[in-house]
């Protein structure tokens, strides 16, 4: 899909005033927060991220509206600078005819693309029940092998399938670590949703959910 059809698809959204907006860029996290960060600039704020799709092969991003008046505010004075978006005109933050950050948005792309790898990651950094489910993968593959394999070569194999999880199971959860280091230092606060995730919220915001994101 092409940058215009991207663009064009999210404001079409936003025009209709949804009060959620879903963004699905094919698999690519820095073109997501590009495309939230636009989001934001007609009054919406980052909510969550997943992978979903074939394979997992797509980062969807969904956006809440702020009903706050300032957001309604900076919205129409977005509409004002940028009239042509989405039809071949800038648009606010990105390079003209691409998913590009301008120098001065680069910064606030990075904290976006920051949360949204944040949850993703959540998906993949495996709690205590499904490392346990990945070291008994092991185990059954191990005895399995004993079948037509010698003793020592089946142990070796389900030895070396189970280091494989304990080495991704860490950088998981270093790289992950980082990111909460960044964002704390962004000025999110952290907080737990109702599943027990860690989450992270900029000052004053909720949890989306059925309930109000914005209320004080």
């Amino acid at each position: 899909m092409s940058v215009e059809r991207h663009i064009a698809g999210m404001l079409q959204q936003i025009a209709r005033q949804q009060d959620i907006v879903e963004i699905a860029p094919q698999g690519s996290t820095p073109k997501a927060a590009a495309l939230a960060h636009v989001a934001e600039q007609y009054g919406y704020t980052y909510g969550m991220a997943y992978r979903t799709g074939f394979k997992n092969s797509l980062v969807q991003v969904r956006m809440h509206r702020d009903p706050q008046p300032d957001a309604r505010v900076h919205e129409a004075a977005t509409i004002t600078a940028h009239p042509q978006a989405g039809n071949g005109g800038t648009v606010p933050g990105l390079q003209q005819g691409s998913l590009k950050p301008l120098p001065e948005a680069v910064g606030a792309v990075a904290v976006l693309k920051d949360l949204i790898t944040f949850d993703v990651m959540a998906q993949y950094v495996a709690d205590r029940s499904q490392k346990a489910k990945g070291y008994l993968a092991c185990a059954v593959l191990t005895v399995l092998l004993l079948i037509d394999r010698s003793p020592v070569e089946a142990v070796a194999s389900g030895g070396a399938v189970a280091l494989l999880f304990t080495v991704a199971f860490k950088v998981g959860e270093i790289r992950r670590g980082k990111i909460a280091q960044r964002l704390t230092a962004a000025g999110f606060l952290a907080v737990r949703d109702e599943q027990g995730s860690q989450r992270f919220l900029r000052p004053g915001q909720q949890l989306p959910g059925h309930t109000n994101p914005f209320a004080a």
